[in-house]
């Protein structure tokens, strides 16, 4: 037996669905009142609100690189090397996006911070490019 929502009713659900069919056919704000339509994403937004961030993306701010990292990494995972980073990366599920640099960054090399990892990652993606 098919029910639709559980919160409303059929006569609801069905309501709701020919007040949005304008908005989806036209893919834009149907409504009439200006200010009732959603703020659109300003110029100087973060980076971040987009999705997760990718240290090689075009123009990404060391801060972006270093909150995602943060997230994902905490605090217990420091002082390390890439290795150990990239393990940890992947058990939690980081995105290639970000695993990728930190593997790539010197074998030897140890970072005590979030922001150590990030800036290192972002000038060797700037130096792979060369962007220097």
């Amino acid at each position: 037996m098919e029910r639709g929502s559980d919160r409303l009713s059929v006569h609801r659900d069905e309501e709701m669905k020919h007040e949005l069919q304008g908005l989806l056919r036209s893919g834009r704000s149907t409504r009439t009142e200006e200010w009732n339509d959603p703020e659109p994403t300003a110029d100087d937004d973060p980076v971040v609100a987009g999705g997760p961030v990718i240290p090689g993306g075009a123009a990404v701010p060391l801060e972006a690189v270093r909150l995602e990292l943060a997230k994902i990494l905490g605090r217990t995972s420091f002082p390390a090397g890439p290795r150990e980073l990239g393990g940890v990366l992947r058990e939690k599920y980081a995105p290639d996006s970000l695993v990728e640099p930190v593997e790539r960054l010197p074998r030897d090399a140890r970072y005590a911070s979030a922001r150590e990892l990030a800036e290192a990652m972002v000038e060797g993606e700037r130096t792979e490019r060369g962007d220097m």
